[in-house]
């Protein structure tokens, strides 16, 4: 009886992987994958499911914020869904606050100036990966605040939102009165990515808009979009959005342009010469 073959066969792209986390090239044993590609890619899905389910150290968090900026004013507020599974099941309960937590922010800002309205309001929420959250949301923030100093606009209290969906933090910003809202926001882990961060941008928030009101960076995570490079297209965002009063579809990220890393439009080469 012939023995069967257990020899690896690897990939001949297989030097590509240096350049990338996609699961390329893996090579094959006989027909199959590879036994370390296959434990990879199970130890990959489990940490996605345990980044799903993991639930956000507020606590860690606020004290993290603090430590990094004394003054800094956080409020901690839960979604409409009660718990995880709730949050996973009834994404609709994840875009609004919950009864109790909608009249603290309300009794909050009427405590201020009448008619008090702020520049920018910032929401934290866990959304699918609490991880990406304790991972990236402050050394982001570190980035961004450098950015936004010189600027001197009016910040509303820093808002952390427990089982948070994007859509939460128009209503947070609404409340604040606020010209615009940016949502630090747990992805939905890849597997590869169970830690990356999204930023959503959205001028004049309020509830019931959907996503083509927003502008979204995504992947911020030391493997993906660097602190330092989200920081910068975000401040870009912010300071057109205020400039041109929108966001959204309406508004588009020319960091790239600016910089001279895309060609200006008229230099189109699917465009002939004349």
């Amino acid at each position: 009886m012939k023995k069967p073959n257990l020899t690896v066969v690897n990939n001949p792209w297989q030097e590509l992987r240096q350049f990338t986390d996609a699961r390329i090239a893996l090579g094959r044993s006989g027909v199959s994958l590879p036994t370390s590609a296959q434990l990879a890619f199970q130890l990959a899905h489990a940490r996605a499911r345990d980044a799903v389910h993991l639930r956000l150290d507020v606590k860690a968090l606020t004290n993290s914020l603090r430590d990094a900026d004394p003054d800094v004013h956080c409020i901690v507020v839960s979604s409409a869904a009660g718990n995880r599974d709730t949050y996973l099941q009834r994404p609709d309960l994840g875009r609004r606050l919950n009864a109790a937590s909608r009249t603290m922010l309300l009794e909050l800002h009427q405590s201020h100036p009448p008619h008090e309205s702020y520049d920018l309001s910032i929401v934290i929420a866990d959304g699918l990966s609490a991880l990406a959250i304790a991972q990236n949301a402050q050394p982001f923030l570190d980035a961004l605040m450098a950015k936004l100093a010189p600027d001197n606009l009016s910040l509303a209290p820093l808002t952390i939102v427990q089982q948070g969906r994007v859509a939460i933090g128009d209503e947070v910003g609404e409340i604040f009165n606020a010209k615009m809202v940016v949502i630090l926001i747990g992805e939905r882990p890849g597997l590869s990515s169970p830690d990356s961060m999204g930023l959503y941008l959205t001028w004049a928030p309020r509830v019931g808009l959907t996503d083509e009101s927003r502008n979204c960076i995504s992947n911020v995570r030391p493997a993906g979009l660097s602190y330092e490079e989200a920081a910068v297209k975000l401040h870009y965002l912010l300071t057109q959005a205020l400039r041109r009063q929108l966001s959204g579809i309406l508004l588009k990220d020319e960091t790239g342009a600016a910089a001279g890393l895309t060609p200006p439009p008229e230099r189109n080469f699917l465009l002939e010469k004349r």
